[in-house]
């Protein structure tokens, strides 16, 4: 069950749930990130290497960006750090761009597109830095390939890709808070599914060296992420 990633899609994949239901999604993964890692995970790795660089300003574009919770979190590290940075959330689904763009009206440096991952509308070398978080394991790793080359052909910097380790417990502890918290039935079933669409670090590894990324690193960082960095080039 954990030994290979799973090919089911999730329901969110699929377009198989009514707006009401999105919008439970959106909210109800705010708050799961806030407890279990994603948050932890940005900060531990691109936020840390942004204070280490020393850079008075920079741009990211945010693969997947859901509703944009992980742009305003560095939204608000620039801030009190007093840099200037030019923040940008790419999703294909109209709902979610308008929810980063709702959510994020108190934050000039943030805006939104929609567009797909596939074919990135931006020349080369656009951004300093492509993010995602909990993108990555939606796709097919031949899939994912292609989206990686993408993000190395619009940054000039670095690439930092957020997701899930597959893991037992992983599986089981997300089973046990979804119904400590009363999580929706679609949140709680493509999470779970979400972990066997997971990866093991170096399965994630040998992707990004498919897509051609240069000086790779997959850190583990609790609770069960993975985080994927790499030089552009």
């Amino acid at each position: 069950m954990f030994e290979k990633r799973s090919e089911r899609l999730e329901r969110i994949d699929t377009g198989d749930y009514t707006p009401e239901e999105y919008a439970v999604f959106l909210r109800e993964i705010r708050f799961i990130n806030r407890f279990i890692g994603d948050v932890r995970a940005l900060k531990k790795t691109f936020l840390r290497e942004i204070a280490a660089e020393k850079q008075r300003e920079f741009s990211v574009l945010d693969v997947g960006a859901g509703s944009g919770e992980m742009l305003r979190v560095v939204a608000d590290f620039a801030r009190r750090k007093n840099l200037k940075c030019e923040l940008l959330g790419l999703e294909l689904n109209e709902l979610s761009a308008n929810s980063i763009r709702a959510e994020s009206q108190n934050y000039a440096e943030i805006k939104a597109v929609r567009a797909d991952a596939f074919r990135l509308p931006f020349a080369d070398k656009s951004f300093d830095y492509a993010i995602c978080s909990l993108f990555a394991h939606h796709f097919t790793d031949e899939n994912l390939v292609l989206i990686l080359t993408e993000f190395n052909r619009v940054t000039r910097r670095k690439i930092f890709v957020v997701d899930l380790h597959r893991h037992r417990i992983a599986y089981l502890s997300y089973q046990l808070f979804c119904t400590v918290f009363r999580i929706s039935r679609l949140v709680r079933e493509d999470g779970s599914l979400s972990v066997l669409r997971g990866f093991k670090p170096k399965e994630l590894e040998k992707l990004a060296v498919r897509a051609n990324l240069k000086n790779i690193s997959v850190r583990r960082v609790a609770p069960f992420r993975l985080v994927l960095s790499a030089d552009a080039n």
